[in-house]
């Protein structure tokens, strides 16, 4: 029997995740010989790693509704060959402002990436499979972003940092001759659909429509309480989460005393941990609301691995064994991964055919989280407090965020 072409839709969508992240990350195990060729400050570098939040911040709304109106596969497109360009420019970089505008750039390119994957998601996948797909998605990214330190302190002992970024910025250009030539917007336009799977992906899933973002679908938008809490929970996650891939690696070095060898492993390990998160996380969300209802399947998966999240990176930051605090405040990264497969299926659930923009507004506050965050870390340490206490922060909001689950509700659609 062949592989249903929805699956396969899936297995791109997972190869554009791992490129995001191993493009996204790499930048910050080469920090320290960005830094030292371009005379950066730690304070200068927290500003270069905020740079590609604020811009993706900036961008996410306009390039999700984009892709609501247009397509993904022309979107997709687009934004791919644009951050393999500015990836493969970083390594031009000569100064603090050229590497300042440079990844700023590059956020702009990448902003609409995941609410694009959700657009398609919600065309090509029945609602019992959203989770799940969710899930597996995140754990194309996070394989290779736990990968990707340590691949990265490999390269870097062979070649210039510059030419690193060359390498990877390069891959992506494949993916988009990939995506383009084969991938279509709706399931009834690839010619390798049977009409049982068709009628599989479009039982229960609303027609698409016209796009028609005025006022009065932006004030539904704004003024749903479901999608409020989705933003307050993300803003949290993706707080932590760029804790994660920024400035980790400097807390593992300066506050645990790890050699670069151990460096490589452990700061790739919370990524790691991420990959079963995600595949676990999607799966217990759709068998969750498939027992419990999908308001109760997808709050528990969400908002308990968020808090216990929270829990383990706190408890990772005040025990005084290295190699103890490295893998407690790593299984906390890898919860709150697990939450991805039930926050990104609500967004699923409740976006209908403005799943693009609604996705976006959620992964917007999460980006204004993400651009707080290595600046806060940076200023925090430079006031004087110790590598612990960003992650306290981290820790913190994770908790706070979890209670944001109490008012998501997957069941009520806002458009």
């Amino acid at each position: 029997m062949p592989l249903p072409v929805r699956y396969k839709v899936l297995g791109i969508s997972v190869l554009l995740a791992a490129i995001t992240y191993l493009d996204r990350i790499c930048i910050s195990m080469a920090a320290p010989f960005i830094s030292k060729d371009l005379n950066l400050t730690d304070i200068q570098m927290g500003y270069v790693f905020s740079a590609f939040t604020l811009a993706y911040a900036i961008f996410e709304i306009p390039t999700g509704a984009w892709g609501d109106k247009v397509g993904t596969r022309k979107v997709l497109t687009r934004i791919v060959l644009w951050w393999s360009a500015f990836t493969c420019i970083t390594g031009a970089a000569f100064s603090y402002v050229s590497l300042l505008a440079t990844r700023f750039l590059f956020g702009a390119g990448e902003a609409g990436a995941w609410p694009n994957v959700a657009r398609t998601f919600s065309r090509w996948f029945p609602l019992a499979e959203r989770g799940t797909v969710q899930g597996i998605f995140f754990m194309g990214a996070h394989l290779a972003g736990g990968v990707t330190p340590w691949l990265v302190q490999q390269m870097l002992g062979v070649i210039h940092w510059r030419t690193m970024f060359v390498m990877f910025g390069s891959i992506g250009f494949l993916w988009c001759i990939l995506w383009y030539w084969w991938f279509r917007d709706e399931p009834s336009q690839h010619k390798d659909v049977t009409p049982e799977e068709l009628a599989l992906i479009e039982k229960g899933r609303p027609p698409k429509s016209g796009h028609h973002l005025d006022w009065n679908v932006w004030k539904k938008i704004l003024s749903s309480t479901t999608v409020i809490a989705l933003c307050g929970m993300y803003f949290t996650q993706s707080y932590g989460f760029m804790f994660y891939i920024t400035w980790l690696p400097r807390y593992l070095k300066n506050e645990r005393g790890f050699d670069a060898g151990a460096l490589g492993l452990l700061a790739g390990l919370p990524l790691t941990l991420s990959v079963f998160a995600d595949l676990f996380g999607g799966l217990t969300a759709d068998w969750m609301s498939r027992r419990y209802g999908l308001r109760v399947g997808r709050a528990i998966t969400g908002g308990g691995s968020l808090f216990l999240a929270g829990v383990f990176v706190v408890a990772g930051t005040r025990v005084a064994d290295p190699w103890l605090s490295a893998v407690l405040i790593a299984i906390g990264g890898g919860l709150s991964a697990f939450l991805l497969g039930a926050a990104w299926g609500t967004i699923l659930d409740v976006g209908g055919n403005h799943t693009g923009v609604v996705g976006a507004a959620m992964n917007t506050a999460g980006q204004v989280g993400a651009f707080i965050c290595p600046i806060l870390a940076s200023h925090l340490v430079q006031w004087g407090y110790s590598w612990h206490a960003p992650l306290y922060v981290t820790g913190c909001l994770y908790m706070l965020g979890a209670l944001c689950w109490f008012k998501i509700d997957p069941t009520k659609r806002v458009l």
